[in-house]
């Protein structure tokens, strides 16, 4: 088994052209059970009410029986789950969760999507890939922004992109490259399976459900033909001076060295998404003068470039210590606040646990947030957040015992009263 995808990404690099017509046969029970090894674990049920660790109770004759209904064309998916996930802003997110089962195949599938798609997919596109990161995508922006002549920046997001992709679009891109016709048929049975919430059913015209294996592979494709492959084959080379994309998932921005190359794509990509029945989201699309260059010339009229943000950052024209140019990246509030939110609810949910269990879960959460956010000129925020969670942790011990000692004077001496403190990571990002 683990042969073939190596098999099947060398002849999607050796011929780019080539429609793959036998795919099927990769979808045997060890396949299955590999995709089961890396599966994620801890995702909740669907419809069935299954959770994972009911599945693997009896998991070698689960899945013997999924590839014997795959193999006799008995396998029908059924509908996600539709959760909502609240949204910093305030809004939420919805989120499609299929069963556990549908789980295990859509995985083996995305596999084999990717096997073919990873070899075509553009340097400019980082999100749902192997081996590439948010920090890969930053890197490269940052590169382009420092090295490149970069003057203007274009910040455009899609409005709802899951939900918008056009099945009939995505059908037809998928055929670009698969005509298995048992790979195309299970796509298309998760296109059409539709959702249950609240105990009502509902059909799904278009979009990908986000909570699904395939959705990203499937978003990724779209957006390669959309967008990528476009903005390196017909745009770019129109433009009169430096042009350039970073895309991860559907966030991306596009850098210019010319104001007119930078008006031109403001109007075009707007026509090529809505070609593609996506919509761009007006209010948080917008075009800035950014740039060493850019802070050169406003800095003579005693004016400064506006910022951006992409992938939590805040994007900011700035100098380092030798008064040179610098791009300063500093994570944006909201993140911030809902990171605070998290763990003063979590202390006031747990706030008898034992102090140095409650020690060990806070450092887990501080070093996730340093493991994202710890990038040079983060310092004084991420100390700022330390000293916040502190200052929580503290308030949690003075509710839970009027007679506890809680002055800083005694915490700051007990060993237990300690948590990471925030360093730089991600000194190259």
């Amino acid at each position: 088994m683990k042969t073939k995808l190596p098999g099947i990404v060398k002849k999607a690099k050796d011929c780019p052209k080539t429609k793959f017509t036998s795919l099927a046969h990769v979808l045997s029970p060890e396949f299955l059970r590999e995709s089961w090894d890396k599966l994620n674990k801890r995702g909740t049920y669907g419809v069935d009410e299954v959770t994972t660790e009911q599945y693997r109770e009896n998991l070698e004759s689960n899945l013997q029986r999924l590839w014997e209904r795959l193999r006799n064309g008995a396998y029908r998916a059924v509908p996600v789950r539709r959760v909502e996930i609240p949204k910093s802003n305030g809004k939420t997110r919805p989120l499609g969760i299929p069963t556990v089962e549908d789980r295990v195949l859509q995985a083996s599938v995305a596999r084999i999507l990717s096997a073919i798609y990873e070899p075509l997919f553009q340097e400019q596109s980082y999100g749902f890939r192997p081996g590439r990161s948010a920090h890969d995508a930053l890197r490269q922006l940052r590169r382009h922004i420092i090295v490149g002549k970069v003057m203007h920046v274009c910040e455009v997001d899609i409005r709802s992109y899951f939900d918008r992709v056009n099945h009939d679009w995505l059908r037809r891109m998928l055929r670009e490259r698969v005509s298995d016709p048992v790979i195309l048929r299970l796509v298309d049975k998760w296109l059409r399976a539709g959702l249950l919430k609240n105990g009502l059913f509902a059909k799904t015209e278009d979009g990908v459900p986000q909570g699904g294996p395939i959705s990203p592979i499937l978003a990724n494709i779209y957006l390669h033909y959309v967008l990528d492959l476009w903005f390196n084959k017909v745009f770019r080379r129109k433009c009169h001076g430096e042009a350039y994309l970073v895309r991860y998932a559907d966030d991306f921005v596009a850098c210019f060295q010319r104001r007119e190359d930078a008006h031109i794509f403001m109007v075009t990509v707007r026509e090529r998404l809505g070609k593609f029945h996506l919509e761009i989201a007006e209010e948080k699309t917008r075009r800035i003068v950014f740039g060493r260059f850019a802070a050169e010339r406003m800095a003579e009229k005693d004016q400064k470039p506006s910022e951006f943000t992409f992938l939590g950052f805040r994007h900011i024209c700035g100098i380092d210590r030798a008064g040179k140019f610098a791009l300063v990246r500093l994570p944006v509030q909201r993140s911030i606040t809902r990171f605070l939110e998290n763990t003063k609810k979590w202390l006031w949910e747990h706030m008898h646990w034992k102090v140095r269990d409650q020690r060990q879960k806070l450092s887990e959460k501080l070093q996730g947030f340093y493991g994202y956010y710890a990038l040079p000129h983060c310092g004084r925020k991420l100390y700022a957040v330390y000293g916040e969670v502190l200052k929580q942790w503290r308030g949690v011990l003075k509710r839970r015992s009027q007679r506890s000692q809680t002055h800083w004077s005694y915490l700051r001496n007990q060993s237990w009263f300690t948590l990471p403190m925030p360093r730089s990571l991600h000194f190259d990002v």
